[in-house]
């Protein structure tokens, strides 16, 4: 299957095409420029480079978060404009998830953590096991305090949140793991694909751990 790959949970976003599994081009850019600017462009410039044309796409794969309100509505509203356009199967892809996926066979437990903003950070806990990375806790908004005090061991702490976390466990993966991936996005979506887990486009949505500002605003909750 030839699957394009989305990931815009963070500012550290791009795009991956795969083919089976082979990893046939990523676009990773981590700038303060947004992914409305720069996300279809990388999605031509990365096809374009690999010879494909976007009717040459099998499937779909899109991190859902959790991660910035904005960034993911962006990388969905584009995902479900080609999974119509194309008529191709889409995977749903908790960015944490996709995270954790990129660090396999460690022995230590693996702790995503994204930057929340307003004092807290999304996170959660992995381990390798059985030739798959599984999720221990469930999706979390903590504070990096609360989060410390969950931790009694060592663990490989990723994610532009890691280091807010004042624990003395923390090892931090090296630079080129502790962003989001697109191809970690790609690879869990092939999985997915594959065991019929597809999402109609209309039924996209992101994982939200708490309500964006707009949302409070509606609800006439005061933002900070």
């Amino acid at each position: 299957m030839r699957l394009l790959a989305v990931e815009t949970s963070t500012l550290a976003g791009g795009v991956a095409i795969l083919e089976d599994d082979r990893l046939r081009g990523e676009y990773l850019l981590d700038v303060s420029a947004t992914h409305s600017e720069r996300l279809l462009p990388a999605i031509d410039r990365v096809l374009a480079d690999a010879g494909w044309v976007p009717g040459d796409l099998q499937g779909l794969a899109v991190a859902v978060g959790p991660g910035s309100f904005t960034g993911l509505r962006i990388g969905l509203s584009v995902v479900k404009g080609l999974a119509l356009a194309l008529g191709v199967p889409v995977a749903a892809v908790p960015t944490l998830d996709a995270m954790a996926a990129a660090l396999p066979f460690t022995a230590l437990p693996i702790c995503p953590v994204l930057d929340a903003r307003k004092g807290e950070v999304y996170c959660s806990l992995y381990r390798w096991e059985a030739g798959e990375t599984r999720r221990l806790w469930d999706y979390a908004a903590l504070s990096p305090e609360a989060l410390a005090a969950r931790l009694t061991e060592p663990v490989i702490m990723l994610g532009d949140g890691a280091r807010l976390v004042p624990t003395p466990y923390a090892r931090l993966a090296p630079p080129h793991r502790r962003v989001p991936s697109p191809a970690a996005v790609g690879v869990l979506g092939l999985g997915r694909l594959g065991a019929g887990e597809s999402v109609a486009a209309d039924a996209l949505s992101p994982i939200y751990l708490r309500p964006s500002e707009a949302e409070l605003k509606r609800r006439g909750h005061p933002v900070h």
